[in-house]
């Protein structure tokens, strides 16, 4: 299935990296990853499906309370776009804050690029 750029970011976010079941998390990159994807970040670099799913599972049993919240819509750029968020507990201030950057093609997520930004208090 084909989706448009903003879709894509904001079910990332939700779907992906937010998600508690693994089961939903798996059916989610599914759908909006290409086979080949990769996602960089400040920790390292992994490719396919399998590997962001296993990491999009660590980062999120480390804070399995936290929620994502973008700061602003989406933001699209031919086959590029972005989302800027918080994480953190609700009803808290964000503890951290970033920035993910996505190249799509033919509809799914080709890469993901993640930066942290500062929190703004």
């Amino acid at each position: 299935m084909s989706h448009t750029i903003s879709t894509l970011l904001t079910r990332n976010l939700h779907e992906v990296f937010g998600e508690d079941d693994p089961a939903r998390r798996r059916e989610a990159i599914a759908d909006i990853f290409t086979e080949d994807c990769v996602f960089y970040e400040p920790g390292g670099v992994y490719r396919g499906r399998d590997e962001i799913d296993r990491i999009a599972g660590m980062i999120r049993a480390t804070h399995p309370d936290f929620r994502y919240t973008p700061t602003a819509q989406p933001e699209e750029l031919h086959n590029a776009g972005r989302i800027r968020w918080v994480s953190g507990r609700p009803g808290e201030a964000p503890a951290y804050a970033g920035t993910d950057f996505i190249i799509a093609r033919d509809g799914r997520i080709a890469a993901v690029y993640l930066f942290f930004d500062a929190v703004v208090a």
